[in-house]
């Protein structure tokens, strides 16, 4: 039934304008802004951002940039003002990560918050 049609996710924020200059700004990525909101263009597809008037941020993480070399990601979200997460209970680098393919447990991590509090994450398989 919905196998070919176009689909695409959406994110809520509590502030349009915040999101475009962190998304557009800070990490760079193509916008579009419609009267609904912002169209994030990603290598993937495209992600829907909207105002939500009761806007709660995710306890999860809801998106995912896997990257070439995490150390270089880091490094430019740092540069950018971007602090990685640090939960506590895990073993982060100097920078953030968190090693897991060294413990064979997973890809090589971080997570960041966009400026609702929505949980982001930058990853290295």
């Amino acid at each position: 039934m919905l196998t070919s049609t176009h689909a695409f996710s959406g994110l809520g924020v509590d502030d349009l304008d915040a999101a475009k200059q962190f998304y557009g700004g800070k990490l760079g990525l193509t916008i579009d802004e419609n009267p609904a909101g912002l169209t994030l263009r990603l290598p993937g597809g495209t992600l829907f951002v909207y105002q939500s008037p009761s806007f709660t941020p995710a306890g999860y993480t809801v998106l995912n940039f896997e990257v070439e070399d995490i150390d270089v990601a880091a490094a430019e979200l740092a540069a950018a003002g971007i602090e990685l997460e640090r939960y506590e209970g895990m073993p982060h680098s100097h920078n953030g990560v968190v090693r897991g393919r060294e413990a064979g447990q997973g890809p090589d991590i971080g997570w960041f918050r966009d400026p609702s509090g929505n949980i982001l994450s930058i990853l290295q398989g």
